[in-house]
């Protein structure tokens, strides 16, 4: 009996990427059906021997409790976007500084969902989204509804590959007609039912929607040498490739490549947004590195928006969180990139009036990036005789007088007590790449602060369940939950907390720099200008705002109420010794590493004090060479600087 289920596994998996992944089925679907119930009815006489990769785990009835946060392995990077011919000359160039020898592969832009899978001894254990890059949320049970992606691999392998999950035309038109017929809300897109679709937590659900996905890249350490490589070894282990793509050292034969594309792109079977251009030499690749925020080896062609044409109805102008006015044109609805658009950004002040933009003005109207609906330019020949559009000279929200700095082309509130501020910074404060804290979204906000329970954010440590149990929507699980949320979100470490004070300048990611530099956050606020300005990638405009925020009363005060609220004020990630063997050293790794993987070898490096960077340069103290080192250790010869080899890491 075992033998037999582990013969029906084996077969209805291989006729299953036969047609899913390969199109190319060997068995009909009368004879697939036949095996598949003959599998049902074995696993149900024998549950003990059902196997990890059965086909019958793809169907039914889980309903989920929830989604638990999971910490990828390794980061998922966005990519640089390029909206020109000139802006891919410019990355050729970069590229071709230092390897004028490079080869590109370019393959579609996928418009759906980014996915991470790992598998351990050759079977699915972890299907995570994206997130925030570092943090994304375990959806394995979801991902193993998909069709075409592999329960299992051949040979034991252990991998985590990146892909792309979608919902194909068809099949959204499935969907859509289906909610018609329910008297349902149809999704927009086949994105946003994709999305919606990975967020159920019924499992049924996810089965017979029939999404698909694309997988591109190996994280981590890979056998493969160039790009193309790992494309055909997907396609040998059973995932879904691409087959769109072409490898060249032209950017002319790109060009043509996205041309060529983008005449195409309303009759492919599923929705693209560009093309992406990668380095196709994986050592090249390793090399060239990344910055803070991308890859320095691929780039995003993005496709020129689709423009309609709308009328201004009205402006709204409203305040966030650091006291920018910014205008909102209501539109007559126009149909946008598969979705509805009534509203649209006017940017700022500067803009309408470069612009001469009017209300009752026939305008162009885009999404800028494909994501937020913007004014493009007004239609002349089509204006009435409407006046100039009126310029606010005080608060929306509070009626203080607006102020228009002559270095910056927003109008802005200076009332640190404006309410509309406040709860921009409430919610900031709260969400997912701040503070994090579940249950305390915009709508929750608003009740807390309009019943006069919060002010600040250090308010919010203030609330009981008692309070919240008098707001309208809370039961006793609701208040408990968020109020459990608020006591978790005191742990975080200080870059959490350093971000969700919306500090001007002070991003996620410069939050975490200078907290790695400097521990805590009382080191941070007695730290000078210029020590600040020193960490590579702030520089002096971040490090002033940083203290003149730390200066100010206000500031101050609520730095003080966090601390008596118990929040942590130190850094939980890892950080040097300012007493480590390679204190204040700019080290570069180049070359293959046989005994460490990259991320390991930079990892060990940053402990020990360095700071790990891509290029070589006349600041840099060590380069540590492995296995056939080009370019930047002849750089690095050339300019006198000192060579070490990976035995000497390890010993370190």
């Amino acid at each position: 009996m075992k033998e037999r289920i582990k013969e029906l596994v084996a077969l209805l998996n291989r006729y299953a990427s036969e047609y899913y992944t390969k199109d190319n089925p060997s068995v009909s679907d009368a004879q697939y059906d036949k095996l598949y119930r003959e599998l049902v009815e074995l696993e149900k006489a024998h549950p003990d021997l059902v196997e990890a990769d059965s086909p019958t785990h793809r169907v039914g009835g889980l309903v989920l409790d929830g989604f638990e946060k999971y910490q990828h392995e390794y980061p998922l990077f966005s990519l640089q976007d390029a909206f020109s011919r000139s802006e891919l000359d410019d990355f050729d160039r970069r590229v071709k500084t230092e390897f004028p020898q490079a080869s590109y592969l370019a393959e579609l832009k996928i418009d759906g969902l980014s996915i991470s899978l790992t598998y351990r001894d050759g079977q699915l254990v972890v299907g995570a989204t994206r997130g925030d890059g570092t943090i994304g949320e375990n959806i394995t049970e979801n991902l193993k509804r998909i069709k075409d992606i592999p329960l299992s691999l051949p040979d034991r392998q252990t991998l985590t590959v990146r892909g792309e999950a979608y919902l194909p035309k068809a099949s959204f038109a499935a969907i859509n007609d289906k909610r018609r017929e329910n008297g349902q809300t149809e999704f927009a897109n086949p994105r946003n039912a994709a999305a919606g679709t990975l967020r159920q937590l019924d499992t049924a659900v996810v089965a017979e929607r029939n999404l698909a996905t694309f997988i591109y890249q190996e994280a981590g350490e890979t056998g493969f040498t160039s790009q193309e490589a790992v494309l055909e070894g997907f396609a040998d282990l059973g995932f879904t490739v691409n087959s769109r793509r072409i490898v060249t050292s032209s950017m002319d034969e790109i060009w043509d490549f996205i041309q060529s594309v983008q005449t195409e792109r309303d009759n492919l079977a599923y929705d693209i947004d560009g093309i992406v251009i990668k380095v196709n030499s994986l050592a090249m690749q390793e090399e060239l590195g990344f910055t803070v925020k991308a890859p320095r080896w691929a780039i995003a062609y993005k496709f020129p928006a689709e423009e309609k044409e709308a009328e201004i109805l009205s402006v709204d102008w409203t305040v966030g969180r650091t006291g920018v006015v910014t205008p909102t044109a209501n539109l007559t609805p126009v149909q946008l990139a598969g979705t509805t658009v009534s509203r649209a950004t006017l940017h700022n002040v500067d803009y309408i009036a470069e612009k001469d933009i009017r209300i009752g003005d026939t305008v162009l109207v885009y999404k800028a990036g494909d994501i937020i609906p913007a004014v493009l330019n007004v239609i002349l020949e089509k204006r009435k005789q409407q006046p100039i559009m009126p310029i606010p000279d005080k608060c929306p929200s509070c009626q203080t007088p607006l102020v228009h700095y002559e270095d910056e082309v927003a109008l802005r509130c200076v009332n640190p007590r404006c309410p509309a501020q406040l709860k921009e910074r409430l919610i900031h404060f709260a969400s997912r790449d701040a503070m994090n804290i579940t249950g305390l979204g915009p709508s929750n906000i608003d009740k807390v602060y309009d019943a006069g329970l919060v002010e600040d954010v250090a308010d919010l440590y203030q609330l009981t369940v008692e309070q919240l149990l008098t707001l309208e929507g809370f039961k006793e699980k609701s208040a408990q939950k968020l109020h459990q949320a608020l006591s978790a979100s005191k742990e975080n470490s200080a870059d959490k907390l350093l971000f969700g004070l919306g500090i001007r300048h002070v991003g996620s990611k410069a939050s975490k720099l200078l907290l790695e530099k400097f521990a805590d956050l009382d080191q941070l606020m007695q730290a000078d200008t210029e020590e600040i300005a020193d960490i590579e990638g702030l520089g002096n405009v971040l490090a002033q705002s940083l203290k003149d925020y730390f200066a100010t009363a206000g500031a101050k005060q609520l730095i003080e109420e966090l601390r008596q609220a118990g929040l942590n004020f130190t850094y939980l990630g890892k950080r040097a010794s300012a007493h480590a063997a390679l204190s204040g050293m700019t080290v570069v790794l180049t070359g293959k590493l046989t005994s460490l993987k990259r991320g390991q070898a930079k990892e060990k490096l940053e402990s020990l004090g360095a700071k790990v960077t891509s290029s070589v340069s006349k600041k840099t103290d060590i380069v540590v060479a492995g296995e056939d080192a080009g370019l930047k250790l002849a750089k690095a010869q050339e300019l006198g600087i000192t060579i070490q080899t990976e035995e000497w890491l390890a010993n370190l």
